[in-house]
């Protein structure tokens, strides 16, 4: 069963009408002390929030955005050094102390966070917390404030509110726990709401969902609501005034429109044109933003963002050019002093960030029917039992994991597999890369079987299947340096050649500096040590990589960047990719052909384009019209489809 949900957003208020508002920031400074000096996070951040609107702050990791929010709600360290202004009220926060604070945190200001673990306590039930909350600033009975807090358990759409208030955190689903930081959130009808990445540790239809419950609960509170992310398809579909922050500082602010439509910082520009949509077929490469954003300490005088930049000019380097009206208008401020200069993007036409030239398709004009079959999966199935007892364990039931699957990846193409967290694609992608399949299981590696393997031949077939995971910084070993990570499979495997050249070459392929092979993972940013992490799977020559969620966990800015590797290295060397991904954005732009999994099995499997432009399965067209674009007005006229067999329970 599916039901269609306007994505669209009436009730608005405007600027004009919304009287003053209700959180000021003026001319915010917080800086840290570490070795090396001063860390200046935070630098001159100016913004004013009003009543029933919602402010967008992105910008990359290490921005400031999460740490100007927890300076607003006094939650920063003691050794943190805060100056300017935050008038909540008209009152003055900065200044306060923590007694003071907390009568205004969770009452008058309230926060959402990034980790709905984290932020409840494991050895509290649901109930005590909420209770907790309504209690810290409501004279009112313990009855009465758990019956405030099954409403409000009914409220953001948990089902069977009163009996789940004696549930505990580990007991419930991540969207679900979400759900529950929101609750405590407007325990107290707060005036502010600040949501930090309050969606980026859940899948699609869950953000899909939390995001129309933070809409739901700032209607019922009538709060203002400040939403930071790196998604700029969330800030399209929440957002009515965007701050976009670089180096610590805003570098533009504007309406979302405006912003959207005509960004006037390269920055900004760069940010957009790095997102991939759901919602178009793309062929070309992605742009994406060169560089890795500054360290902040010992700030020099200049914009901040001039190495990065593709148009910088000397004039960029005498100082920090001040936010400006954006052609005399108050309500769209800018950071840079060839703005006026700008217009969609381009200088006389001519993109800010032109589009890399992909290497020719090795396989261009080759009908796929002709290609080598480099990976072929036939009736794979994976069940683990369910059991109970705490001393005695009795099976009491059975899941089925993977539910005899059955697919084949050709040589030059990317192959897909997507749905929520726990349909069963990470446990695909595993029982593949174990190649030892059951006795009805075929799992055939470049003409090889698995099932016929020994020890030795299941070793030697490692070459051609290898493996890029998640976290690079946890797929990495932190002791070793980037000469041993990427030399390890060639010892493993037996390499002949002279590995350091070898090792030399690989660097260069993934785009980086031979001279870092004496470095450590720690040394590099996120996006270089996802590139080591590929180096490293393509010693061996391998025909197929697997790739277990390559991007999520990078910038957007440093994810395209990832993704055009992917593409060029496809096309350079005929790889076959098996790519598993929540974020059918990137699927859309990276794959060939795409499966969609439920329960552990294939709901739908199709070319790319005739899955997006043509669902068929009520899951998928759930499924794609969760995902936001970056497009105010594509995002707000958007209907979006809710997959409700009934024998599921609500996320």
């Amino acid at each position: 069963m599916t039901t269609s949900i306007n994505n669209s957003d009436t009730g608005r208020f405007d600027a004009a009408s919304a009287g003053d508002p209700v959180l000021s920031v003026r001319d915010l400074h917080v800086s840290f002390p570490s070795e090396a000096g001063a860390v200046r996070a935070v630098r001159g951040v100016d913004f004013d929030l009003y009543p029933g609107r919602t402010l967008g702050i992105v910008g990359e990791s290490g921005s400031g955005k999460s740490v100007t929010s927890l300076a607003v709600m006094g939650l920063l360290p003691e050794y943190a050094k805060v100056t300017g202004s935050v008038r909540f009220e008209g009152t003055e926060l900065l200044g306060k102390t923590d007694a003071e604070m907390s009568k205004i945190r969770g009452n008058g200001i309230g926060m959402i966070f990034q980790d709905p673990l984290s932020a409840l306590t494991p050895v509290y039930d649901i109930g005590t917390q909420l209770v907790e909350a309504i209690q810290a600033h409501n004279n009112i009975s313990k009855s009465k404030a758990m019956e405030r807090a099954a409403e409000l358990l009914d409220l953001v759409g948990i089902p069977e509110p009163k009996k789940r208030l004696r549930s505990f955190p580990h007991e419930f689903s991540g969207g679900m726990r979400q759900r529950v930081v929101i609750a405590i959130a407007i325990a107290n009808n707060p005036n502010v709401l600040i949501a930090d990445e309050p969606t980026t540790a859940l899948d699609v239809t869950i953000q899909a969902q939390i995001l129309e419950v933070i809409k739901k609960a700032q209607r019922e509170t009538g709060a203002a609501c400040i939403m930071i992310t790196h998604d700029m398809g969330v800030v399209a579909g929440t957002a009515d005034d965007v701050l976009v922050m670089y180096g610590g500082r805003p570098v533009e602010r504007a309406e979302v429109h405006q912003l959207f439509g005509n960004p006037k910082m390269p920055y900004s520009v760069g940010l957009l044109g790095s997102t991939p949509r759901v919602d178009q077929p793309s062929n070309e490469p992605l742009t994406f933003i060169d560089g890795n954003p500054p360290m902040l300490i010992d700030v020099a005088d200049r914009c901040q963002f001039a190495p990065r930049c593709p148009i910088a000019v000397d004039a960029c380097l005498v100082q920090e050019p001040p936010l400006v009206p954006n052609d005399g208008d108050e309500d769209h401020l800018v950071a840079c002093v060839r703005h006026d200069e700008i217009e969609h993007g381009a200088i006389d036409g001519k993109p800010l960030f032109p589009a890399p030239v992909l290497p020719e398709d090795t396989f261009a004009g080759i009908p796929r029917e002709e290609r080598e079959v480099t990976l072929e999966v036939e009736n794979l199935h994976r069940e683990f039992p369910l059991t109970k007892g705490a001393l005695v364990k009795r099976r009491i039931g059975t899941v089925q994991a993977v539910n005899h699957i059955s697919f084949d990846v050709r040589a030059g193409e990317c192959m897909a597999i997507v749905g929520e967290s726990g349909s069963g694609k990470t446990t695909t992608l595993l029982e593949i890369m174990n190649l030892e399949p059951a006795e009805d299981t075929r799992i055939v590696i470049c003409g090889q079987d698995a099932s016929t393997m020994t020890a030795s031949q299941r070793r030697q077939a490692r070459r051609n299947i290898q493996m890029v995971f998640q976290d690079p910084m946890s797929s990495l070993n932190p002791r070793m340096t980037v000469k041993e990570i990427i030399q390890e499979p060639l010892d493993a495997l037996g390499y002949e050649g002279d590995k350091d050249a070898r090792i030399s070459e690989l660097m260069r392929t993934v785009g980086l500096d031979e001279k870092q092979l004496d470095r450590f993972p720690g040394h590099f940013s996120g996006g270089q040590r996802q590139r080591i992490g590929l180096a490293r799977a393509l010693a061996t020559n391998p025909a197929v990589i697997v790739l277990d969620e390559p991007v999520s966990a990078l910038d957007v800015s440093i994810q395209a960047g990832v993704i055009n590797l992917l593409d060029s290295l496809k096309r350079e060397l005929g790889l076959s990719y098996l790519f598993v991904a929540h974020d059918l954005s990137v699927v859309r732009h990276l794959s060939d052909r795409v499966a969609v999994m439920y329960k552990g099995d294939f709901v739908e499997f199709g070319d790319t384009d005739d899955v997006f432009d043509r669902p068929q399965h009520p899951y998928t067209k759930a499924l794609l019209s969760a995902i936001p674009v970056p497009d105010p007005d594509a995002e707000r006229s958007r209907k979006r489809t809710v997959y409700a067999p009934e024998e599921v329970t609500p996320a």
